[in-house]
């Protein structure tokens, strides 16, 4: 048997709602910077929200609702952030640019994430 599938429609609204934000974001990056620099600057500035998000959901104290963090980071920044784009562009690239494309992608991905952390951990005045 699989897993059971529970829909709850309060969490699947926020999703959605913050899904059609992230999208229009996304879309209105795409337009201002577009092609690879676009999709990577989009992915380096979701993963520092998504590491600052995360760093705030993970406090015991958090200032944010769980709802907050569905809206925002299930929603919003699963739309705006895309590996999809992100494959297919660099499938198309040079090799030589497809590595740097790729490398330069996951090292800006994981550096926002740190970074992200460090922005929450100072708003938030902690020292872990």
């Amino acid at each position: 048997m699989g897993i059971p599938l529970r829909i709850d429609a309060r969490s699947t609204a926020l999703v959605a709602v913050g899904g059609a934000v992230g999208a229009v974001l996304r879309y209105t990056v795409a337009q201002a910077i577009a092609g690879p620099l676009g999709t990577l600057a989009a992915n380096a500035a979701g993963s520092l929200a998504l590491g600052a998000l995360a760093y705030e959901a993970a406090a015991t104290d958090s200032v944010l609702s769980a709802d907050a963090h569905t809206l925002l980071g299930t929603g919003c920044l699963s739309a705006f952030t895309t590996y999809s784009t992100f494959a297919v562009q660099t499938a198309g690239l040079a090799p030589r640019w497809m590595a740097a494309n790729v490398a330069t992608t996951y090292a800006l991905g994981f550096a926002g994430v740190l970074v992200g952390r460090a922005i929450a951990a100072t708003a938030r005045g902690d020292r872990r």
